[in-house]
């Protein structure tokens, strides 16, 4: 990847989110409130698809959602009373237009849009044999193949026909889908990747987080369970489990990061999951130190919750520029150089003459945190100890999270020793797998059946990796976790 100053490429990046209405007057201008409460989970693109009752209208822009569905023209573009909406960062097949969600297509059965949180792990795979047999894709995206299963699937009714191209599915799908009749809800056996239902004044609503029920006022009603296919039409929502039970294995990162920290989760606040995580990583690797200082702004609940255990003061040593944007043209090496001070500057008057302890909730590259580092120090801290609120990211995600390979993960080719020697620091430590697995209420991590999937710090992946056999980027484990 080319290097940006505010290193993008040394984060983990949430490949979407997901919204939907079902039956509401202003539908297209509620799921554009409700892609907005979700734009953390993907900056890149966002597109709305919308049903008037005779015909569906596509709308699908490159950029947040603020700087395009929130111009008048673009939503009157969009008249219906149900729509769904997506907004993106790519995991899968690149960026540009045609791989912006939803999809649409004109099946035999009428009209199909789907938007999809996830990674297809055998998409690849289906893609070919389905071009063998004649079927052309528009896109590079995995989220295609659901649309061709469903055009393509022998079975009779749309339902069916949805449920036949879903059990041809290996990884990660949180799906919404919009027919001219139906919006439809489904999440994966294992349930890697989140889905709620909400309602707003009796009408039912799809998304990928709580905080996206927040912005519009409708209620939470309950999770989409893993496995489950829920159909909402005139005559209500029905529920349906049309898979093999397994064994959920919920992405536990969502805790640690993707989520926002005012969502609840699969009954568990985030923002409190975040402060327990800081103080089970005081309690595993203090050190001496004047203040706690957190990366902000992904560190902040970490760090909170590391300064209470720990009897420090916790303060803002590093303050975040909310307004830069992602594509800053980077004219000379020297302004190159500067780039990590356009997204954090060190507040010099809490660091200088202190021992600082920095919290941030990962390490992917190192690039970030050894600037970080370099900053803080310049800023006059005496010492700098690093802890990290999660264990080594060591292997790639499959499942909907946009990981480098895993050669140029830090923590797949270095000690944390060797590590610590390379972002500069006094010392760092991470949190223990079972140290979060107990901040989410778990007393340790079943090494035979993980409650969680957590393959970016152990390797264990929870299903088949087709499209990835073969390959030096992973070795899929067993299908511990799951029956079959």
């Amino acid at each position: 990847m080319d290097e940006t100053p505010f290193d993008d490429d040394d984060e983990l990046h949430e490949e979407c989110g997901v919204f939907g209405i079902f039956k509401r007057t202003d539908a297209a201008a509620v799921v554009t409130l409700g892609l907005h409460a979700l734009q953390h989970r993907g900056q890149e693109a966002a597109g709305i698809v919308s049903y008037d009752g005779s015909q569906f209208h596509v709308e699908r822009h490159a950029g947040l959602i603020g700087d395009t569905f929130t111009k008048q023209a673009v939503l009157e573009r969009l008249p219906g009373t149900s729509a769904i909406g997506h907004t993106r960062y790519a995991t899968t097949g690149g960026g540009g237009l045609r791989n912006v969600q939803p999809f649409f297509a004109e099946l035999s059965a009428g009209g199909f849009a789907v938007a999809h949180n996830g990674n297809i792990t055998n998409a690849l795979t289906i893609q070919r044999e389905l071009q063998r047999r004649g079927s052309i894709f528009s896109s590079t995206s995995d989220t295609e193949t659901i649309l061709h299963l469903v055009a393509t699937s022998a079975a009779r009714h749309f339902v069916e026909k949805l449920i036949d191209a879903l059990s041809r599915l290996e990884g990660a799908f949180s799906l919404v889908g919009l027919s001219s009749k139906k919006m439809v809800g489904v999440r994966d056996p294992l349930g890697i990747r989140p889905l709620v239902l909400g309602d707003l004044e009796g009408s039912p609503i799809l998304a990928s987080e709580t905080c996206a029920l927040d912005i519009i006022g409708a209620d939470f009603v309950r999770d989409i369970e893993p496995g489950e296919l829920v159909v909402i039409s005139e005559d209500g929502i029905e529920s349906i489990f049309p898979f093999q039970a397994r064994r959920p294995r919920f992405c536990i990162f969502e805790y640690v990061y993707f989520a926002r920290p005012d969502s609840t989760v699969e009954g568990r606040n985030v923002y409190e999951i975040r402060k327990k995580i800081g103080g089970e990583l005081a309690r595993e690797s203090h050190v001496e130190a004047d203040i706690v200082v957190p990366v902000p702004d992904s560190g902040v609940p970490a760090a909170i919750g590391y300064a209470q255990e720990a009897g420090l003061p916790f303060e803002l040593g590093i303050i975040r520029n909310h307004y830069v944007g992602r594509t800053f043209i980077q004219p000379t090496d020297s302004i190159r150089h500067m780039g990590v001070k356009l997204k954090h500057n060190a507040n010099r008057r809490m660091i200088e003459g202190k021992r600082v302890i920095l919290v941030d909730d990962s390490i992917v590259r190192g690039t970030t945190s050894q600037k970080i580092v370099q900053m803080v120090r310049e800023a006059g801290a005496t010492e700098v100890h690093m802890r990290i609120a999660s264990p080594p990211t060591r292997a790639s995600c499959f499942y909907g999270v946009d990981t480098p390979e895993k050669a140029k993960l830090l923590a797949s080719r270095m000690t944390i020793e060797e590590m610590a020697d390379f972002i500069k620091v006094d010392s760092l430590s991470f949190l223990s797998i079972d140290g979060l697995y107990r901040a989410t209420d778990e007393p340790s991590r079943n090494k035979l059946t993980p409650q969680f999937c957590d393959a970016c710090f152990t390797g264990d992946y929870p299903t088949s990796l087709t499209d990835q056999d073969g390959t030096e980027n992973v070795r899929p484990l067993s299908l511990l976790g799951g029956a079959g």
